[in-house]
């Protein structure tokens, strides 16, 4: 079990670093759009996808 959670945690460090590394103007203009976003609407944003990711895995645990 905790090898997988690290397992996933550095797959995500490799994901967000390639994106990064391969398009960085484009991080700081998402960034910069994201900065005029309400912070509620931010948080809505964070913890569905938070809900969704979690659902993904739970579904992926037990079907495959």
């Amino acid at each position: 079990m905790i090898s997988t959670l690290i397992w996933g945690v550095g797959l995500v460090l490799v994901i967000e670093g390639l994106v990064y590394a391969l398009a960085p103007l484009f991080v700081e203009n998402m960034l910069r759009q994201m900065s005029e976003i309400p912070v509620k609407s931010r948080r809505i944003f964070g913890v569905s996808s938070a809900l969704l990711g979690a659902v993904i895995l739970h579904m992926v645990e037990r079907f495959f």
